[in-house]
């Protein structure tokens, strides 16, 4: 009797452990999308730079997303709130000044599967150099995320 109940026992935490689907988790890029970023020079050829540095205010202060070495593009993660815009600050050198760059835009959210929730979009993208050092110019690319396929936005330095 004892073994029909630790028999019984293994089969129960088996049967738990093995509970889940394939809607767990969020894969394959169905997750909210990030807004692609790339640099051209004065002549509007794309370069690459030998070093960037990005920061990205979601509303309780500036978030350090990191030092990249070489870099031809980069994903910025905006703001999934409800607020129309996100503020990204771009350094290229250590102790050199930065510059701020206002995207603005509105968002469309939809409903992808347990595992993942809810997806934003955004659509109507706009920019706005604030402070233009590194950075001299902007040029919009496509004007709406949907995936992270395609450039939205062009830095000029």
């Amino acid at each position: 009797m004892k073994y029909y109940k630790f028999l019984i026992f293994l089969s129960f935490l088996g049967l738990l452990c093995s509970c889940g689907g394939d809607d767990d988790i969020c894969e394959s890029g169905e997750g909210t999308p990030r807004m692609m970023v790339m640099f051209k020079n004065a002549d509007n050829k794309a370069i690459t730079l030998d070093s960037l540095q990005v920061f990205v205010d979601y509303g309780s202060g500036k978030v350090d997303l990191g030092w990249k070495t070489k870099v031809e593009s980069t994903l910025i993660p905006l703001r999934v709130d409800d607020s129309p815009y996100t503020e990204v600050y771009f350094k290229t050198k250590n102790k050199g000044s930065e510059s701020k760059v206002k995207i603005g835009y509105t968002t469309k959210s939809s409903y992808v599967s347990p595992g993942c929730g809810i997806k934003k979009t955004y659509e109507a993208l706009t920019s706005e150099l604030l402070i233009s050092n590194p950075v001299l110019g902007l040029e919009l690319g496509q004007n709406f995320i949907q995936n992270e396929d395609k450039t939205n936005l062009y830095l000029l330095f």
